[in-house]
């Protein structure tokens, strides 16, 4: 018997993020995790939707209708995204002043909107306005495009600032919020890495013949695998990460509940109609006289 395992390295990383993708929202799920990061969680559960999508629906569907699905559900993850960094930012920053946040939210803002203007290039004036449907599938592009350069640069952005005033303000180092930025952090650090070398490569490569463009396809291929695996390992991070619990938890639970254990003696020493027994005074502790003289040993003497 002969089994095919002719796969390919874009399988092979498809299957496994989406693996890692449903894995990842069991540990957030089943662990109470996603109560504490809903859009983290509602990040997670859009990446799991777009793997399905590309892989199930792109091929079935007409050109124009499956990249307008795709570039919809593209933006609505990029906005799930930004949500994401402010979701993590208050959690990571809760002991920082009123005064602090917003110097700091502009600051970030600031060189995110410089970065977002000074790399890349702008289509035309008439081609963003256009009213026909390829101009909104561009359009559409363009705002994904530009979101997650935007997203990247602010989420590395977080990240360099957890690290050098987290904990100071609120953060500890093994926290599941500093966790889960290291993580971020990471998979955008490996997109700008991932635009810059594709633009380097468009840049000077000069195309003279079949044999170089798919070299050049092949070098294409290649980077964007090595993204996909960086993502991959990401994901692996947060399913570790997030399964364990943040260090001081289990005390911190363990203060909250009754030291003595008193609450859980009084219903045990209920009688059998449900009534709590009476708690024991000084005056109900005290033995008689008459039973006194009887457990005395010298009252027969």
């Amino acid at each position: 018997m002969h089994f095919n395992l002719d796969f390919s390295a874009a399988q092979v990383l498809w299957t496994l993020t989406f693996a890692a993708v449903l894995v990842l929202m069991v540990v957030l799920l089943g662990r109470g995790r996603a109560q504490r990061f809903p859009w983290f969680t509602a990040n997670i559960a859009m990446m799991g939707l777009l793997l399905l999508t590309t892989q199930l629906l792109l091929n079935r569907l007409p050109r124009i209708t499956g990249t307008e699905i795709f570039l919809a559900l593209s933006n609505v993850e990029v906005a799930i995204g930004l949500l994401v960094l402010v979701e993590l930012a208050r959690r990571s920053f809760h002991g920082l002043g009123k005064m602090g946040w917003i110097v700091g939210s502009l600051s970030m803002l600031a060189v995110g909107a410089a970065v977002l203007v000074l790399w890349g290039p702008w289509p035309a004036w008439k081609t963003m306005t256009g009213t026909s449907v390829l101009a909104t599938i561009r359009l559409m592009d363009l705002a994904v495009d530009k979101g997650i350069l935007l997203s990247s640069v602010l989420t590395v952005e977080l990240g360099l600032s957890i690290t050098l005033a987290g904990r100071r303000f609120g953060t500890g180092w093994h926290s599941h919020a500093q966790r889960i930025v290291i993580g971020l952090s990471t998979a955008a650090l490996a997109q700008l890495m991932l635009r810059g070398s594709l633009e380097a490569i468009g840049m000077r490569t000069h195309i003279h013949s079949q044999a170089d463009y798919e070299r050049v396809l092949d070098l294409r291929d290649k980077l964007i695998h090595a993204n996909n695996a960086a993502y991959l390992c990401v994901l692996v991070w947060w399913i570790t990460c997030l399964w364990f619990d943040e260090p001081g938890a289990a005390q911190a639970a363990e203060e909250t509940e009754p030291a003595d254990g008193s609450a859980a003696t009084l219903e045990a020493a209920a009688d059998p109609q449900g009534e709590p027994a009476a708690p024991a005074t000084l005056e109900t502790q005290k033995p008689t006289q008459s039973q006194a003289e009887n457990s005395d040993p010298r009252a027969g003497n």
